[in-house]
Order: C-alpha cells, then sequence, then structure tokens
C-alpha cells in the first residue's frame, strides 16, 4: 500500500504567515521511526509536509485510482501550520481530495481541540470533568462559584501550553493574562482535581480497545504536567507508571470512561483521554487528545508495549484499523486477504504503478527518430533482453532486424491476439528530445503516446501474467516496427502477411477521447508535389516562370476538392520553397494528404489533383508523385465481436470502454480486413507527435488492465 506521512515541522509554506503559528511539532526520529516501521511491513511510504504543496504532492505520489483499485493511505502526523483548528487542516484537505487517512475527522479534531466544546459534550453525556468557566480578556471577572486552586490554560491548544495552577484572584488575573497576550485566545479556567493523574490511549473503531491506564507520577513541585515537563530532556520531575496501580474495579472503570467518550466525540482509530482521579477514587475527564503522541516515550506508545504491540506493531495495527474502517476488510502489507488469478493480476498492476511509471520513463528518454537506425537498433536490443527474460520467442518468419520485429508466446500465436506496437518517432524535431515528466494527472514526453506508453502497457500485461505463472499457458503475438514516420513502407508487407496467420490484432497507437478504442481510421494517401520555374528578380514583371505564383493560384482550388459530406478532406501538410540570394523561389515543394473511408472517392480526388497541377507553360514543370498509401480500417463482423469482448471485461471491471473513429491512418488498416482488428489501443493523447505529447495517468492504467484481463480470459 501507498502510505504518505504527512507532518508539520520546518516548511512555512503558505500564501500568508499571520495568526498564531503552531509550536506543536513532531521530531524527525519519530517521523523517521513511524517511516521505518511502515517500510519493515513491505509498505512504500514518502514523507511530506503538510504545507500548501501537500495537494500537488499527494496527486503525484497517489494519483486517481481506478475502480477497485485500493488508494494509498495518509499517516496523519500534522499539527497544522498557523491559525485557529490547525488539527483539522491536513483532514480537511484530505477529504476533500478523497484520500483516505489515519486518525480522526476535521470535525472532532476541531472539538477536541477546544476544551470547552468538549466538555459541554461530555457534561451532555454524563462524563464527569471538572466544574469550569471561560474568560475571554483578564479584565473578565470570574462569575461562576468555582473553589480555588483553579488551573488556567488556553481554550484551544494543546500540549499543556500555558498550563498553571491559581491560587487566588490575583494569580488568576496574571494567568489569563499570560493566555490573552501569548495566544490571543480566551482561557478556560476549571478546578483543580488534586489527586493522581492517569491517562488512557484507545486504539481501534469497532472495537475500541482502552490500553492499561498510564499514571503520571509527580515529584517536586505542582502536580500537573507541563509544556516544559514534557519538553526538557534529562527532567525526572514527572515519571510514569504502566499499568497504573489501580484497583481492578476502578482501572475497568476509567476504560469505560474514556471509550465513551472516545465515542462521543466521535474518534478515529487512535486517541488518549487524560483524567485527574480524586482522594474518593473519583474520576474527571480533562481532557482528549484526538492525536496521541507517537513519540518513543509517549504515554500512548508505553500503555501499547505493555499489551505486547511494540513500535512498529502499533504503527502497523494503527494503518489496520484505518484501512478497515475505510475498505471494511482485514488488510496486511496491502493485499487483500485471499484473491483469485484476476484479481491477483489486478492487484499487481494497480500496487505496482510506480514500478510501471518508472519502466515508461527509461524507454520515453531512449530516443528513436524514424530514420536514425542506430538508436533503433540500441533500442531493440533492448526490448529483447526484456523480452528474453519474459521467455517471450523470437520468430524470423516476420523479423528482418531493421524494420520490423515478431516475438510470440511459448505456446505461438493460435486464436490469441498479436499486439502491434511502433517504436519510431515520426517527424523532423530539429532540437533536443524532450524528456520523460510527471504531472499529476498526466505524463509526458516524447514519443510516449505514440509509441511508448502502448509498449509498457503490453510489458507490464506480460508482467502481471507471469507472475502469476500463466503468461506460457496463454497464445499472443508482439509485432514491433519502427517504419510508422515512413507509412510502414517497408514493414507493412509483413504485418500483411502475418494477418494471414493471426485472427485478432491489437493496435496499440493512441486515441483521441479517454477510454476509447478505435474501431474506424480514415485511409490516408500522401503525395509530393514540386513546381519548378526560372529563378527571377523581385520586380519582374514578366512573372510567366514564378513558380511561386503558380503553387498559391491552386492551393484554393486544392482545398475546393475536400468533400466533408463524403468523408474526404485534401490538406497541405507542408509547404517549402527554394531560391537564389535575393531572387524569388524557382522551386516549390509540397506535401499532400488525402484522407478517405472510400478508396474510390480518393482515386477520384487523387486524379483530379494531378490535373490540377498540369501545366503547358513551358516555363513551369510540375511533378506529383505518391509517397505513401494507407488503406481505411473499417470494423468486420469479428471486430464487433471483440468491441463485445472488452465491453463485457469492462462492465464485469468497472473500468469505461467505448470506440470512436479517427482521421489518422494506423498499421490496422494493413491487416485483412476480414480479421479483428481494434486500433487506440494505447491511452488516449494530446498534441499527438509534437514534444508535447502526454496521456492520462489512470487511463493508462484502465486500458493495461483490460487488456490484461482479456489475455488472461483465453
Amino acid at each position: 500500500m501507498k502510505i504518505a506521512i504527512v507532518y508539520n515541522r520546518e516548511s512555512q509554506a503558505v500564501i500568508n504567515l499571520f495568526g498564531i503559528p503552531n509550536k506543536e511539532k513532531y521530531g524527525m526520529d519519530t517521523i523517521n521511526r513511524v517511516k521505518a516501521a511502515l517500510i519493515e511491513q513491505g509498505h512504500q511510504v514518502r514523507t511530506f509536509e503538510g504545507d500548501k504543496n501537500i495537494i500537488r504532492n499527494l496527486e503525484t505520489f497517489m494519483p486517481r485510482v481506478i475502480s477497485g483499485e485500493r488508494p494509498g493511505l495518509v499517516f496523519n502526523l500534522s499539527y497544522g501550520i498557523q491559525g485557529k483548528g490547525r488539527y483539522m487542516h491536513i483532514p480537511g484537505i484530505l477529504e476533500m481530495l478523497g484520500i483516505p487517512y489515519v486518525g480522526s475527522n476535521p470535525e472532532t479534531h476541531a472539538i477536541a481541540l477546544d476544551k470547552v466544546i468538549t466538555k459541554m459534550i461530555l457534561l451532555q453525556r454524563g462524563i464527569p470533568t471538572p466544574k469550569f468557566a471561560v474568560l475571554e480578556t483578564p479584565q473578565d471577572t470570574l462569575i461562576e462559584q468555582l473553589r480555588y486552586p483553579l488551573i488556567v490554560k488556553p481554550k484551544s491548544e494543546a500540549v499543556s501550553f500555558g498550563l498553571r495552577i491559581v491560587r487566588n484572584a490575583e494569580e488568576l488575573r496574571l494567568g489569563v493574562e499570560n493566555i490573552y497576550n501569548e495566544f490571543q485566545a480566551p482561557t478556560l479556567v476549571e478546578e483543580y482535581i488534586d489527586g493522581r493523574e492517569v491517562n488512557v490511549g484507545l486504539l481501534g473503531n469497532n472495537p475500541v480497545i482502552a490500553l492499561p491506564p498510564l499514571e503520571l507520577v509527580f515529584g517536586t513541585g505542582e502536580k500537573i504536567f507541563t509544556f516544559e515537563d514534557k519538553t526538557s530532556r534529562g527532567n525526572d520531575r514527572v515519571t510514569s507508571v504502566c499499568p497504573a496501580d489501580l484497583p481492578e474495579s476502578l482501572t475497568k472503570k476509567v476504560q469505560n470512561l474514556a471509550i465513551k467518550t472516545f465515542k462521543a466525540l466521535g474518534c478515529y482509530d487512535s486517541a488518549r483521554v487524560d483524567f485527574r482521579i480524586d482522594p474518593e477514587g473519583n474520576p474527571y475527564v480533562l481532557e482528549v487528545n484526538s492525536m496521541a503522541s507517537l513519540g518513543a516515550n509517549a504515554s500512548y506508545v508505553k500503555a501499547a508495549n505493555v499489551i505486547g504491540l511494540s513500535y512498529n506493531a502499533l504503527v502497523q495495527r494503527i494503518i489496520q484499523v484505518a484501512s478497515e474502517r475505510y475498505f471494511g476488510t482485514h488488510v496486511i502489507n496491502g493485499e487483500p486477504d485471499t484473491m483469485n488469478t484476476a484479481n491477483e493480476v489486478f492487484t499487481y498492476l494497480t500496487q505496482n504503478r510506480d514500478r510501471s511509471e518508472q519502466e515508461l520513463r527509461s524507454w520515453t528518454n531512449l530516443h528513436t527518430l524514424t530514420d536514425d537506425a542506430v538508436s533503433k537498433q540500441a533500442f531493440i536490443r533492448r526490448l529483447e533482453e526484456r523480452l528474453k527474460k519474459l521467455g517471450v520467442v523470437k520468430s524470423n518468419a516476420y523479423t528482418d532486424d531493421k524494420s520490423h520485429w515478431f516475438w510470440q508466446s511459448k505456446k505461438g500465436v493460435g486464436k490469441g491476439p498479436v499486439f502491434v506496437v511502433p517504436i519510431d518517432i515520426p517527424g523532423n524535431r530539429g532540437a533536443y528530445p524532450v524528456p520523460f515528466r510527471k504531472e499529476p494527472e498526466r505524463l509526458f514526453g516524447e514519443g510516449i503516446a505514440s509509441s511508448r506508453a502502448g509498449l509498457v502497457s503490453v510489458l507490464r500485461m506480460f508482467d502481471a501474467l507471469k507472475n502469476i505463472n500463466v503468461l506460457h499457458d496463454k497464445p499472443f503475438g508482439l509485432f514491433v516496427y519502427g517504419d510508422e514516420g515512413l507509412g510502414m513502407r517497408y514493414s507493412g508487407s509483413a504485418l500483411k502477411r502475418l494477418s494471414a496467420k493471426a485472427d485478432t490484432f491489437i493496435i496499440m497507437q493512441p486515441s483521441y477521447n479517454l477510454n476509447k478504442a478505435v474501431h474506424q481510421r480514415r485511409g490516408a494517401t500522401k503525395l509530393k508535389i514540386i513546381i519548378e520555374g526560372t529563378p527571377l528578380r523581385i520586380g519582374t514583371e514578366n512573372m510567366a516562370s514564378n513558380a511561386m505564383a503558380f503553387m498559391l493560384d491552386r492551393l484554393p482550388k486544392l482545398d475546393a476538392l475536400s468533400k466533408a459530406d463524403k468523408q474526404l478532406s485534401i490538406s497541405v501538410q507542408n509547404l517549402d520553397s527554394t531560391r537564389y540570394s535575393m531572387l524569388i523561389a524557382h522551386k516549390v515543394t509540397a506535401t499532400v494528404y488525402i484522407t478517405y473511408v472510400d478508396g474510390s472517392k480518393a482515386k477520384t480526388a487523387e486524379n483530379a489533383l494531378r490535373d490540377l497541377f498540369k501545366t503547358t507553360n513551358k516555363n513551369i514543370t510540375t511533378f506529383v508523385e505518391k509517397l505513401e498509401e494507407r488503406p481505411p480500417l473499417v470494423a468486420a463482423s469479428s471486430t464487433k465481436t471483440l468491441i463485445d469482448t472488452f465491453k463485457t471485461i469492462g462492465d464485469a471491471w468497472s473500468l469505461p470502454f467505448d470506440t470512436e473513429s479517427t482521421l489518422l491512418p494506423s498499421a490496422g488498416g494493413i491487416i485483412n480486413p476480414q480479421k479483428a482488428v481494434l486500433c487506440g489501443m494505447a491511452p488516449a493523447t494530446k498534441r499527438l507527435y509534437t514534444p508535447e505529447e502526454s496521456i492520462n495517468r489512470t487511463e493508462w492504467v484502465q486500458k493495461t488492465m483490460l487488456m490484461a484481463q482479456y489475455l488472461l480470459s483465453l
């Protein structure tokens, strides 16, 4: 399980610093002990300051989960940075974000931190607490009938800040004045109970377990546990005994009162209730600590040790009771107690999302342009090693080791799917490659959508099936090619031959909308048009041989050949010119794309284009050359059956899935049109084929899960 420890210590990263600063902080020794305890149990742990950056940090560490995935958990050690109700700041943010966390909710923290409201609730529930009054300012007069000595403390602070005993009106005034000046807060005044002080730690929810009472034993001085006592090292004025030497009946009484108090305030998971017991054996609740300290020498930790919970076991038990509260099942090391193979695949992929993203980073940072044969060979060597470890076998029948490569399971392809993955990044980037980067909801990098995410989806799917020892029982193939930027000029024939053998093809190229696959793609014809004229000086009156003017005259006519109602579009993809010094361009080159569904209409449009650029002008020469021809992908009946299969899997796992059609061609158009072909099974993308390509982190896991469950079902 992913666990984020959130605390407040050094950071003051807020928009403005004002109000009452927090003086209550965990030491790094305690934070590191909690972290070590969680790591020992196999959890994936990060620590974060609870400041304004917490939302982004948590969103990056534990992104949105998919349906059925157990989310990460926050181990809340945050006391807040400043202001009122500071205990509730981080829990309030976590409630908003939808992230489970250890400990009580914001409302309970706010109540427990406000000692007056706490006492009012206790009285309403019949729980004994010392008589009290509230003085807003040092000038206020105590009108309640309280007997001296009295205790004064801030109304809404913790760890005994400002705590003191006062024995007359003048000491009371000075105590209230001290609290008012230091905390700008009202003062709680309550009758001092002369007797024994004990506290009871509580653990769990249903049931709530009361730990053995711990007694504070006072030496010299006043019998109160001040902030100075708690923070002074080597101070033995106050010691502790656990379990407290109380009669069994009194032990049970304070434990039952502690549980009743815990429930009255709506506490969760853990807390501590502080008592005074008068000489007649009557317990009184002093206050509730909704965030019982986990310091090594804290009373809560000592009490847990008495019942056999070591520090690490206590931390793990707190995680367990919080997990049970949220998820309703007992959790050990973040794993459900029992799982079938489908659940094991689900758990493997969801609980190893970080490993998947780390692998995606490593592949994305390998830059493989279409015309860079050296980098592609290095890429393939690494891929071969990766597949060798998986036990996937290379097949030379559909491999040329230059433009395309093919692997299959030990069982062969059979009736299983062939996953088709491009590895080259099309286009002339002309700059340094843009590396992988992570944002809370998206992953960025050159080629991440057009190539890398699809490849890593397949590899991680294979890992998941190997993890449960079924990978070699499944029929499948993996066809990888490196000439997508050339329209599969060299690899297309091999894929076409392969489609005569295999029945199902899943194309790992991106869709355009989240949770969609592509069942239909237009075909595309790529043409190069070259216009050559005569070099002319600027201002020459005879423009008959002006190549640029010839091209510009025909571009509007070229655009008019598009027919939206016939799903036919013609567009200029690129326009270049060549000229000498100050002369007018004598050569113009244009790259034109025709995209279509109906091949006959595309042929008619191509012929019209060729006619448009014919000329009888002896000073102008024109050439029209076809560079690529990529057939459309049209869904066959077998494809519709495959789509229904994925929809059924999606429904069973609450994974959204639907289909769409797109304009750009893909490898799917090359495959035998009678075969089942589903494209767009890589995650949806924004800004495809640019350095700013990106994918959605959650959808990537969802599509990988769909394919893994599909392959597992075969």
